[in-house]
């Protein structure tokens, strides 16, 4: 794609001269406001916004994207079972079931082994526009799944590995017309080809410091380019097991129903949340005299980009600029597009994204025999009022 290489000049208000240093040679850019210009009010948007709903739930504003990654006390948050409360001397991540060796690791035994960071961003399936504010993008440092696994040794007949978090309540059960109430720990699972990968992560640093409590402190799993919910938070247990994990967050609740044509009938299928649907979002749009400026953001599961599109009211696609300065292969992808003689009234701004293997980011209409709100990734078109 062709690349946006006026971006350094434009960018020149104080916080895009502070810069991000460099990760992996290149160097980050922050996605500020150049000096003298000012955002477009999105008309699209309730008159009052709640950025947290719940002490369990807290919303990111994209509109005020300023860097490569969201601050830490703005990082989007979802919680089903509260904020448990541990203390990072007596914890212990176990490691159990079909393993050569049980682990019982503390947290300084963790820091201890080889580390890494992960440069990843995502959303919760259930974000969505016109807010979007699910979905946030971080630097994250911790020790590889792999490691972990291969020190506890996994056997032959391992085919599940369930991730188990400290978090906990009571739910209701209900089999055959019976309720049971049971007391279950938020948990998901990966596949033995899934949890053996170098891409899962134990992360225990968000920005270079400790997890925060929304963020599962002292320790998550993270699965770069998938769904917040496979991400588990206050990670506590490890089972390695033969048969199909099917607890609540698994099995029941982070699911979609679509249909789906098979031989002439229409069947509906039921499928796990795990990774990111190609999705592209209008975060902002600014002026500076006549000059209109989009600016957006591309979520998806680490495949390459092609190209990102933007369209005004019912004109014709026109290619936006991808920069690649602030954007690795799991990190937001931010893209631009430069509007110049915009007209006043009304106008609608939409966004569309299209990976290397030439998928495209559906339409509301394509999305139509879908039937659970999940994985919500269709273009969702933009109003502004342009004076």
């Amino acid at each position: 794609m062709k690349q946006h290489k006026s971006r350094r000049e434009i960018l020149k208000g104080s916080l895009a001269a502070a810069g991000m240093g460099f990760l992996g040679g290149t160097q980050w850019v922050l996605p500020a406001l150049a000096q003298g210009e000012t955002v477009v009010p999105f008309t699209d948007l309730p008159d009052v916004i709640n950025w947290q709903r719940t002490p369990d739930r807290r919303m990111f504003d994209v509109r005020t994207i300023d860097g490569v990654f969201t601050p830490r006390d703005k990082f989007f948050t979802t919680q089903h079972y509260g904020h448990p409360t541990i203390n990072a001397e007596t914890y212990r991540l176990q490691v159990s079931g079909l393993v050569e060796r049980s682990l019982s690791l503390s947290l300084n035994e963790i820091r201890a082994l080889p580390s890494r960071e992960l440069v990843f961003g995502f959303e919760c399936s259930g974000n969505r526009g016109p807010i979007n504010g699910l979905a946030s993008n971080g630097r994250w440092t911790g020790v590889s799944l792999q490691t972990v696994l291969e020190r506890a040794g996994v056997q032959e007949l391992a085919r599940e590995f369930v991730f188990l978090g400290a978090d906990r309540g009571e739910e209701e059960v209900e089999f055959r017309g019976q309720s049971y109430t049971v007391d279950q720990q938020y948990g998901r699972s990966l596949t033995r080809d899934q949890a053996l990968a170098p891409e899962p992560l134990l992360a225990y640093e968000l920005d270079g410091q400790p997890l925060t409590a929304f963020q599962g402190y002292p320790l998550r799993l993270l699965v770069p380019g998938w769904y917040g919910a496979p991400n588990v938070k206050y990670l506590s247990e490890i089972h390695v097991q033969a048969d199909q994990y099917l607890g609540k967050y698994q099995a029941r609740w982070y699911r979609t129903l679509k249909g789906e044509m098979v031989n002439g009938e229409m069947k509906w299928k039921e499928t796990a949340i795990t990774k990111m649907r190609l999705k592209s979002f209008i975060a902002r749009v600014s002026y500076n005299g006549r000059r209109h400026q989009v600016f957006g953001v591309v979520l998806n599961d680490g495949t390459p980009i092609r190209s990102v599109e933007v369209k005004i009211d019912n004109g014709s696609w026109e290619l936006a600029n991808l920069d690649s300065e602030t954007s690795s292969q799991y990190s937001w992808k931010y893209f631009t597009y430069d509007w110049n003689g915009a007209s006043s009234g009304e106008h609608t701004v939409v966004s569309r994204v299209t990976d290397v293997n030439g998928q495209v980011q559906p339409t509301v209409e394509e999305l139509a025999v879908k039937k659970t709100f999940l994985e919500h990734n269709a273009q969702h078109p933009r109003t502004i009022m342009i004076a």
